[in-house]
């Protein structure tokens, strides 16, 4: 391990408590256990120092962020907000919710106006870049108020696949919630990432939504936050983030 130790580098299981593995107690034992790799090598030794600008720790596989300037947020976006940071036209925009952080952050991807729920607020680029590219495939989870009684066969329909005016486009996974005469409500799992999609999608088929909450963004949930809070994504919830894309 001479190639990782720095002498005026940090403890190890020190470095992990902080990006909130765990206690340093726990971390220890992590690292005892054969469960921490750092650089790609696993290390069990105790009182091992690292330079953290120059490491990359993984525990069980899954990355720990150690950057102590990257700030990763969840928020509840109330309807009515637009997904920028600032708005030219004077509409309630993100920055709102964030006004007392010093960090510079911008939205991961975009609701529309009048869709509530789940947005993540980040500084970290390349996080920010995996869970927006298509590539990667990241699903979004919606919970919907429709128009009309849903039948449970519109889930094959939808898993199966429909063409919008901008293409084809398909759910991952459809779950009929709620069916009355004049309104259903459903979830929806997909992991297109086009604009209005599950509002098109869902008129396309004869049930206009009426309300649209976004429940899940990759691995991140909502939870219990309330409209217009926020709430740090670290630790274990943070690590399967990044692993979920690769990082």
């Amino acid at each position: 391990m001479t190639d990782l130790y720095d002498p005026h580098g940090e403890r190890l299981h020190k470095l992990m408590a902080h990006a909130g593995v765990g206690s340093r107690r726990l971390c220890e034992n992590l690292i005892q256990q054969g469960r921490v790799e750092v650089n790609g090598q696993i290390v069990t030794e105790l009182g091992l120092r690292v330079d953290p600008a120059t490491v990359t720790i993984h525990v069980d596989g899954k990355p720990v962020q150690i950057d102590q300037n990257k700030l990763t947020l969840a928020l509840y976006k109330p309807p009515g907000v637009v997904s920028t940071m600032e708005d030219e036209m004077g509409r309630p925009a993100l920055s709102q919710y964030v006004e007392t952080r010093s960090e510079r952050l911008f939205h991961v991807g975009r609701l529309d106006q009048e869709t509530e729920g789940l947005i993540l607020l980040t500084n970290d680029g390349e996080l920010a870049h995996r869970l927006t590219h298509p590539s990667y495939n990241v699903p979004k989870t919606y919970i919907a108020r429709v128009e009309g009684t849903v039948t449970r066969g519109l889930g094959r329909v939808l898993e199966k696949g429909i063409t919008l005016e901008d293409g084809p486009v398909r759910v991952d996974k459809f779950t009929l919630r709620e069916a009355a005469l004049r309104n259903s409500i459903v979830e929806i799992t997909l992991h297109s990432g086009r604009n209005r999609i599950v509002r098109r999608m869902m008129a396309e088929v004869g049930h206009p939504v009426m309300e649209l909450v976004r429940t899940k963004f990759a691995t991140i949930e909502v939870g219990h936050l309330k409209p217009g809070r926020t709430r740090v994504v670290g630790g274990s919830e943070l690590s399967a983030l990044m692993h979920s894309v690769g990082m």
